[in-house]
């Protein structure tokens, strides 16, 4: 676990620049994507995706614990 919180910082920027590069997507209507410009298509925008990703999963842990999901049985006993 505490590997995963050394990581947090790192991944807290590619998953900015991610929501970056989406955003600009949205407000382009597709046309414009920045990663895809700088490194091309193929293999490599396939595996900065997935590095994407696999970020945002970094924040699991995290999110349950500010949630309280997986501590116990629910507070409101529902």
């Amino acid at each position: 676990m505490e590997m995963l919180r050394r990581l947090e910082p790192l991944a807290l920027v590619i998953m900015f620049l991610g929501a970056l590069n989406w955003g600009i997507l949205g407000i382009t209507g597709g046309e414009t994507n920045v990663l895809a410009e700088i490194f091309g298509t193929g293999t490599v925008i396939d595996v900065l995706y997935v590095i994407v990703g696999l970020s945002a999963l970094v924040f699991v842990p995290r999110l349950m614990d500010t949630f309280h999901l997986g501590h116990g049985p629910h507070p409101r006993g529902v």
